[in-house]
């Protein structure tokens, strides 16, 4: 029987860009829950709402262009979309923390790694700075930096992409947060490198116990990370549910594809990779109806009409937006 408690709640969560051209409905009224010390994946391609869901979260939309429009966003029953400015900063580090995707950007090259570590230990922890500079050495060598105190003074320049990712991870973890939100951390590293990085987050993950949300466009690194899966399209969430229903038994067209486009080691010599046709939808002129109609195989006129729903279908908290699940069914990718 399941125990944990409810650590994120999300409800009709919508996120809007004003620009020149018209408004883009970046995220279009999701809601799901998180459990304590759960691994979420959420997935889709470029442009589908997962980075925005996650900025919304943080309460970091710029604004203007940005603004979330409507929803609630719940931690630990504190609706963040309530609180002042000032609540949400000392909530940002101290509960949840998130790591970007380009460690380069996200360092500032003119201050070391160890005085940028130690500022949230400052900041949140209230340490001097001798505890802060111990605690900092401490998480380096947590996520795997060799000779953690000496390089404590290098600059974010000394140090490689994974190491500065490592970096990234160590300072995120700085203050104990129980939400830990990563945005493709590992796009931007070699593939033995992301193998490595994975492996880092499932081992502090199981020491730690703090819950992940993983955002990504690569499934093969949530088959083998995650709990449950959201999988997103237009700024909706189309599939979710748990890692093996998603992949065994998928419901959405959408995620077929997805799932299609990997390589499999057991598939026939010669087998094609799938690719999904056409374009996603334009943002600022989204259908009435599916966002995936237009590149749907399995499209009927209804699909064209009105919007489905997420709702069950079938295993553990297993829901779908599809009109036409039932249809698809899929074991494994259809190819």
């Amino acid at each position: 029987m399941n125990n944990k408690s409810t650590l994120l709640k999300i409800k009709n969560l919508e996120t809007r860009f004003y620009t020149e051209d018209g408004v883009v409905h970046a995220v279009n009224g999701i809601s799901y829950d998180m459990e304590e010390s759960e691994i979420l994946g959420v997935v889709g391609e470029s442009g589908c709402g997962k980075s925005v869901h996650a900025l919304s979260i943080m309460r970091l939309i710029p604004d203007p262009p940005g603004k979330i429009e409507n929803g609630e966003i719940f931690l630990n029953d504190r609706n963040l979309l309530t609180i002042s400015d000032n609540e949400m900063r000392q909530i940002r580090g101290s509960h949840i923390a998130m790591v970007f995707q380009d460690p380069m950007t996200s360092l500032n090259p003119v201050y070391t790694v160890g005085d940028q570590i130690s500022e949230a230990l400052l900041l949140h922890q209230g340490m001097d700075k001798k505890e802060a500079r111990d605690r900092s050495a401490e998480l380096l060598s947590l996520v795997g930096i060799p000779d953690a105190s000496k390089r404590l003074d290098d600059y974010p320049h000394q140090f490689s992409g994974g190491m500065r990712q490592r970096a990234m991870i160590a300072m995120a973890l700085s203050c104990n947060p129980s939400l830990l939100i990563a945005d493709e951390p590992t796009t931007a590293l070699d593939v033995t490198i992301q193998a490595q990085i994975v492996e880092l987050v499932r081992r502090l993950q199981e020491n730690i116990g703090m819950a992940i949300m993983w955002i990504t466009h690569d499934l093969g690194i949530v088959a083998e990370l995650a709990e449950k899966i959201n999988v997103m399209y237009a700024g909706y969430i189309i599939e979710r549910g748990l890692v093996h229903d998603i992949y065994k038994q998928t419901r959405h067209p959408y995620t077929l594809g997805l799932l299609g486009s990997l390589p499999r080691l057991d598939a026939e010599p010669g087998t094609k990779l799938v690719s999904i046709p056409g374009l996603p939808p334009d943002l600022i002129a989204l259908p009435k109806g599916c966002p995936f109609y237009a590149r749907c195989t399995f499209r009927e006129d209804q699909c064209f009409e009105e919007m489905p729903v997420l709702e069950p279908a079938g295993g553990y908290e297993h829901k779908v937006a599809c009109w036409k699940w039932e249809k698809i069914n899929g074991s494994g990718v259809q190819r």
